[in-house]
């Protein structure tokens, strides 16, 4: 009975975890898209792979 019960909670404890775990990333997801919505998506001047950033004024 008893260790029924600790593996009932524990597995409580896992699926709202995960399942906390699973929204705080797709908020960060929604929060990201809005940003790059709101202001301009980052992707335009690429930093790297060879390509000098573009400045405009």
């Amino acid at each position: 009975m008893r260790t029924k019960l600790i593996l009932a909670i524990a597995a409580a404890v896992i699926s709202l975890g995960g399942t906390g775990l699973w929204f705080l990333i797709s908020e960060r997801q929604e929060a990201q898209e809005r940003r790059e919505k709101f202001f301009g998506s980052t992707n335009k001047h690429p930093t790297s792979g060879g390509e000098k950033m573009k400045i405009e004024w």
